[in-house]
This record gives structure tokens, C-alpha cells and sequence, in this order.
């Protein structure tokens, strides 16, 4: 009896199991099919553009040097200062060199000496002439050499001056030892400080800068463009800079030149591109900030596009696929044209109207 009681309710059980096994299968079965996204195509601007870092500089910035070597007696601009063309920037005080101020000293002892003879065979032959011992003829070198030698003293006086101070007496307000602004502009710079010694510019050193002066009111862009990118944008072509040190707020420029020649930075070949700023809306710009520049290589206001991620590939071929009814699709090759990375112009093979399949991994996008 017992054991009939086991045997039916193991029967029971499994009957249970088969049942409910039957149930969920069919209410999986049963589930909706996958309802996709769809997108349309619309008319948005298409820009092209690659991209180029740098940083925003004056079109002409002179750095101010010493003519003279010496030490820095007073300074009389700072960073900041607008200036103009012949403004007094430093006096430098001259700090003769030891063997060259021998000479000039031994140089004007010398001519004091031929001075003083001419000076005095002048007077005596000036006498004889005078009670007509000598001709005119005879008298002329006397007169000749002496101012001759007058010269020559002069000079060295000149020179000797002109080692210790920098100035000479013929000269005037004339002197070296004051620094002048060779441009109108802003002072960037000033590196040196009063005390400090400098070394005048000639053929075989640059000199000491004593300040940097530039014109803030014309700027450009000079950056670098990879190998890569630099066949695709030629002269001419309109830049939007983006300044990151100002927020929201992009500035306009054309392209102006484009380096012949590249150099490898970090394993790539760079090319030196710069651009000139527009004119701004007065937004004062410091020389030095770094920039990202667009380069517009094409541009397509209201152009026929989808995004760029419906797309689908086929060997060399582009298709979407396009809705024919309810959760039903087809395969519709088309013919691609312009495109930003967003999205991408058609050119061929849909209409307003259809409805495009979106990718579950896709994320469409417009603008």
C-alpha cells in the first residue's frame, strides 16, 4: 500500500516538473520580437576640418641689445608698458676694457706730443714768413702738418672718450650707451635687471637682450601639422582657433604659410604651419597662449546626411538598412559624400521619408 502511495506521487511530481517545463518555454517563445531605433535623414552643415596645435604669438616681436658692453645703470620700462619707436628702454655704463683703454690713453699722449711740435714749428716759421725769410710755398707744410696733428688729437680725444663713456664730444646727444626702442609696441619682457652686466651685439655674439618689445595688435597662429594632414590644406584656407586659457569664445584666421620642409618630433614628421588672426572684438590676447586650430577643409551647409553610425559595410560597398514595415527591413546601398566624423553626407540612394535601422551598439546623433 505504501509503496503504491510512493509510486503515485513520484508520478504526480514528475507530471508537476513536465508541466511547468512546458509553461516556461512557451511563454519564452512567446515573447515580443526586438523593436529597433529608427532615424530619418535630415539636412544639417557638414564641416571637414583636421585639426593642428600651437600657440598665438605677435607677427613681430624684436628683442632690444646692448651695443656696448657694460653694466645696466637704470631701466626705464617694465613688462606691460606700451612704448614707441625711439623710447629710451635702458642707460648702460660702460666699463672700459683695461688693454683697449691703455691704447686710447698711449694713442692721445702720442698726438698731444705731434701736436705741441707742429704747434711750436708753426710759431718760429710763422715769424720767418712773416718777415719774408721764408716763401709761402716754404711756410705751407708747417701750416699743413699742424692741423694735421690738430686732427689726429682730436680724434684720439674722441677715442679715449668714446672707450670710457661711450659718447664723444662731436657726437652730440648721439650715444650707445642709451638703449632705444627700434619699434613701437608693448614691452614683454624685461630679463635683465639694474646692475646687471651685458655684452654688446656684433658679428661673433648676440648680445644680452635687455627687453623684448612687440606689436600686440597683430597676432598669429603658428603651430604644427602632422605628415598625414598637411596634402590635404593649402594656403588661404580659414582657421577657428580655440584658446583654452579663454572660455567660450573661438577666434577667425586664414592660412598663410605652410612649412617646405619638415622636422621629426617624437618619431613624426611635423610641418610649421602659421595663420593670421582677424582682427578681434577686442578681447586682449597674450602672446604665448596655446591654441588648437580647425583647419576648414570643406564645408556643405544643409547637406543630405544621416549620422555615421548607421552605416553598415559590405566589402567595398556602404548599405543601411532601411524600414519596409512593421520591424522589417531591407538592404539599401548607398553613395556617401562629405563627411565630419558625426555625420555623412548621401549623395545617392534614400529619400526624406525613409526610416534607417539604428545598430543596437550605434548612438545616433544629429549636428
Amino acid at each position: 500500500m505504501i509503496r503504491r502511495i510512493l509510486k503515485i506521487s513520484l508520478l504526480v511530481v514528475l507530471l508537476g516538473v513536465f508541466a511547468w517545463t512546458f509553461y516556461f518555454l512557451y511563454s519564452k517563445s512567446d515573447q515580443p520580437p526586438v523593436v529597433y531605433q529608427t532615424i530619418s535623414p535630415f539636412d544639417t552643415l557638414i564641416v571637414k576640418k583636421t585639426v593642428a596645435t600651437g600657440s598665438v604669438i605677435p607677427r613681430r616681436e624684436v628683442n632690444m641689445k646692448s651695443q656696448v658692453s657694460g653694466i645696466i645703470e637704470k631701466l626705464f620700462v617694465t613688462a606691460g608698458k606700451e612704448i614707441k619707436e625711439g623710447d629710451v628702454i635702458a642707460k648702460i655704463k660702460i666699463i672700459p676694457n683695461m688693454i683697449n683703454l691703455a691704447n686710447a690713453e698711449n694713442r692721445l699722449n702720442q698726438a698731444q706730443i705731434t701736436f705741441d711740435n707742429s704747434q711750436t714749428e708753426y710759431d718760429r716759421n710763422e715769424g720767418l714768413f712773416k718777415q719774408n725769410v721764408i716763401s709761402k710755398a716754404d711756410f705751407q707744410p708747417y701750416e699743413l702738418k699742424l692741423k694735421s696733428s690738430k686732427e689726429e688729437l682730436n680724434a684720439a680725444e674722441d677715442n679715449l672718450q668714446l672707450i670710457k663713456e661711450g659718447v664723444t664730444k662731436s657726437a652730440g646727444t648721439a650715444t650707445n650707451t642709451l638703449i632705444r626702442s627700434t619699434i613701437s609696441g608693448m614691452v614683454l619682457d624685461v630679463p635683465m635687471k639694474e646692475g646687471s652686466s651685458v655684452i654688446e651685439s656684433n658679428t661673433f655674439n648676440e648680445g644680452t637682450t635687455i627687453a623684448s618689445v612687440a606689436n600686440m595688435g597683430e597676432m598669429i597662429f603658428e603651430g604644427k601639422v602632422d605628415e598625414s594632414e598637411v596634402g590635404k590644406i593649402q594656403e588661404g584656407m580659414d582657421l577657428v582657433l580655440t584658446i583654452g586659457a579663454i572660455d567660450k569664445e573661438s577666434f577667425a584666421a586664414k592660412l598663410e604659410y605652410i612649412a617646405p620642409k619638415g622636422v621629426t618630433e617624437n618619431g613624426a614628421i611635423q610641418f610649421l604651419i602659421r595663420a593670421a588672426l582677424a582682427k578681434n572684438n577686442g578681447t586682449f590676447l597674450r602672446a604665448g597662449y596655446s591654441a588648437n586650430a580647425d583647419i576648414i577643409l570643406a564645408k556643405k551647409e544643409k547637406a543630405f546626411s544621416i549620422p555615421e553610425s548607421v552605416l553598415q559595410f559590405e566589402k567595398e560597398k556602404t548599405f543601411v538598412e532601411v524600414e519596409t514595415a512593421a520591424n522589417k527591413y531591407e538592404k539599401r546601398y548607398i553613395k556617401t559624400g562629405l563627411s565630419d566624423g558625426i555625420n555623412i553626407e548621401v549623395l545617392d540612394g534614400l529619400k526624406k521619408t525613409d526610416k534607417i535601422k539604428v545598430p543596437q551598439m550605434a548612438t545616433p546623433g544629429e549636428g
